[in-house]
């Protein structure tokens, strides 16, 4: 560094103990902040109050969450329906001669007579039994269903949270940095003045500070997009007041990825309820095996004449329905029912691949999300903005040129901005592991 200074076109060798100076101070500040990084980053807390009682409201209020639920309560009632015997039919017959009036020849034909009588319709044993547990495999399959939707509007509620907050956070440090930048746009205009400097710097100052004021603006349209969201999650008017989010903290992820793979398999509604389905159509083939057999009739009747000249007939008849179109009824009915359980089982193959994928992602997006807020917290960070004082102080002093220090504020502005992204991609990751496994990771006490 000393023979880069010596050696710089346009400068003294008189000047290089200033310059060194500020550089040593800057690397001296590095360090600090590098040597006590680790103690210097905020122990992780539990997620906020706030959020938890956000969850509560989303549970309670959300239209599809409520709509999953009511109809996982309906399905329910559904196997007691269909594993009833059918209802049994009741007659009344009445039999004239002569004349075609109700109970007219009742005395005077030994024809006419009245008659009571029932039929019950009695399926193959088995059958009702059946299609109760398919009914039953739909309602659990309803019910994972409704888990599935409950998980994901809870997870969405809680990215838009991590979202608001930073927001929040990002807004206070344009304002903050913005004061760095109001230090380097008075030493522009100072130099300006003492005719050492451009109008042009003063103007390049003046646009960085424009800059900061449209971001300042899409930041305030990113946030009204989350709070639309957010109200729409928790099914609130769109003109009620805003969510303000507490600031977040990293949050601990204590489970290795094979862990969260066991909880997976063993919680995740999309798993289950595919496991559900192959049951459902396991129960299917057994009923289209059991189509094959007849079912039953019992009618069962009672008839009166004249009681003064004849006695009541009692009759008892017992009906067979035989199948005889196999080929063209029972065969592809059961051929049917095999082929979608086939599919269910490859349906289930795609959906456990399909939550492993996503498990790995949201994973290594929080494991990498780790790793870059110990780099910006231990280097980058601390690093910035020494280079940014460094800088203004030699641009203040006639050793920097104006653009090497707006670049140094761009950089500390767009890293600040960088690490509370990086903490949300971690909070929010962990949030799709919550959704994926069921466990819970950010200690906010709802029910997973």
């Amino acid at each position: 560094m000393f023979s880069m200074l010596r050696n710089f076109p346009g400068r003294k060798i008189h000047a290089a103990p200033i310059w060194i100076v500020f550089r040593a101070l800057a690397c001296l500040a590095v360090f600090a902040s590098g040597a006590f990084a680790q103690d210097a980053a905020p122990p992780p807390k539990p997620a906020s109050t706030l959020l938890a009682q956000l969850l509560h409201e989303a549970e309670q209020n959300n239209p599809r969450i409520q709509a999953a639920l009511h109809g996982w309560h309906a399905a329910q009632q559904v196997p007691t329906q269909v594993s009833t015997l059918p209802d049994p039919v009741f007659q009344l017959q009445q039999l004239n001669v002569g004349s075609p009036r109700p109970f007219a020849g009742y005395t005077t034909s030994d024809f006419a007579y009245i008659g009571l009588g029932f039929s019950q319709d009695l399926p193959w044993p088995g059958k009702l039994h059946l299609r109760g547990e398919i009914a039953k495999r739909d309602a659990d399959a309803m019910q994972e269903q409704y888990e599935s939707v409950r998980r994901s509007v809870l997870a969405e509620v809680k990215a838009d949270y991590f979202r608001l907050a930073y927001l929040s956070k990002t807004l206070g440090l344009i304002q903050t940095d913005g004061l760095l930048l109001d230090e380097l746009e008075a030493a522009a205009d100072a130099r300006y003045r003492s005719g050492a400097g451009t109008q042009q710097e003063v103007i390049a100052a003046q646009l960085e500070q424009t800059k900061l004021l449209r971001d300042v603006t899409m930041h305030h349209l990113d946030v009204d997009q989350a709070q639309a969201r957010m109200k729409e999650a928790l099914n609130r008017s769109q003109a009620a007041p805003g969510v303000v989010p507490d600031e977040i903290s990293e949050a601990p992820l204590p489970y290795s990825f094979e862990d969260l793979v066991n909880a997976a398999k063993t919680h995740n509604p999309d798993i289950a309820g595919a496991e559900k389905i192959i049951d459902r159509h396991k129960a299917q083939v057994d009923l289209a095996k059991k189509d094959f057999y007849p079912d039953f009739n019992l009618q069962y009747a009672w008839q009166r004449t004249d009681p003064s000249q004849f006695p009541a007939y009692y009759m008892l008849t017992f009906g067979v329905r035989f199948p005889i179109y196999r080929t063209r009824r029972q065969q592809p009915e059961l051929a049917q029912a095999q082929a979608a359980l086939a599919s269910s089982r490859s349906q289930y193959e795609a959906q456990t691949q399909q939550v492993a994928i996503e498990l790995r992602n949201a994973y290594d997006i929080a494991q990498r999300a780790v790793s870059l807020l110990e780099i910006y917290r231990g280097g980058l960070l601390p690093q910035a903005r020494a280079s940014f004082q460094a800088g203004l102080a030699a641009y203040q002093n006639n050793r920097q040129d104006l653009q090497s220090s707006l670049m140094a504020f761009r950089d500390l502005l767009q890293l600040d901005q960088g690490y509370w992204q990086s903490l949300v991609d971690h909070e929010t990751a962990l949030a799709r592991l919550e959704e994926l496994t069921g466990l819970s990771l950010h200690q906010e006490g709802e029910a997973q």
